[in-house]
């Protein structure tokens, strides 16, 4: 297998893109502290955890650059509009900068758009201009470009800061041909909107990869933590290993 090989500084900006993420069904509550600390010492742009951990990864990174992402409507995306809003504002006063909600997929691929959109509204007007939004896909679930590309523009238009590709718990995940599909609507869209690739990038190369669309597409300045991130569990340790054989 070829390595990738990069520059420190190559590996530095892609750490600080990183979403920093403990989304396991066992997590616990020392799980979160030794996440957030790795989170603070490296210098990632968030932390990502579930709702219940929110309060405690935001007491650890306070005073840090470091901002709190959690989940809602996750992982199978078919909780109640309701449901979702309460969740969502729940998280927002524990102390989230940032909500990946996933859009309802089953019901978006069904044609079922006044449900999502009841969704993302709710979600939306909870996050009540406090917290990024940021619209979960699950790309691998829609599997047709035409329709990541429907979704992504439904997402843009419902408000979304950022579009995700994936929950990461679904049997695909990221794949360059969505990303190269999001990256189209992101272009398209009338204002700024990020991207998260998210679920199954753990090498240099993986990230490398949906790095260099984002550069390809977008321009080699436009990735920033305020556009670009990366949701991943083991990619810092990659990353990590690169800065020291560089």
């Amino acid at each position: 297998m070829l390595l990738t090989v990069i520059t420190r500084d190559r590996a530095r900006q892609m750490i600080g893109l990183i979403d920093l993420t403990n989304l396991d069904d066992r997590c616990h509550a020392d799980a979160i502290d030794a996440l957030c600390a790795a989170a603070m010492q490296h210098e990632v742009a968030a932390v990502c955890v579930w709702p219940d951990f929110v309060a405690q990864a935001a007491a650890a990174v306070s005073g840090s650059p470091v901002r709190v992402a959690t989940v809602v409507n996750f992982p199978m995306g078919d909780e109640r509009a309701f449901a979702v809003s309460r969740l969502t504002a729940g998280c927002v006063d524990d102390g989230a900068d940032e909500i990946d909600v996933v859009l309802p997929y089953r019901a978006f691929a069904a044609g079922d758009l006044d449900h999502c959109s009841d969704v993302l509204r709710a979600t939306r007007l909870a996050t009540a201009g406090t917290a990024h939004l940021k619209v979960i896909l699950e790309t691998g679930e829609l599997v047709e470009a035409a329709l990541v590309a429907t979704a992504s523009r439904f997402a843009i238009e419902h408000g979304a800061d950022f579009i995700k590709t994936s929950t990461g718990k679904s049997p695909v995940s990221a794949t360059p041909e969505a990303v190269s599909t999001m990256l189209d609507a992101i272009a398209e869209a009338d204002r700024t909107v990020g991207i998260k690739p998210s679920g199954g990038i753990r090498t240099v190369a993986d990230a490398e990869l949906y790095l260099g669309l984002a550069e390809h597409r977008l321009g080699t300045d436009w990735p920033t933590p305020e556009t670009f991130r990366f949701g991943a569990s083991s990619l810092l340790d990659a990353l990590l290993g690169a800065m020291r054989e560089a």
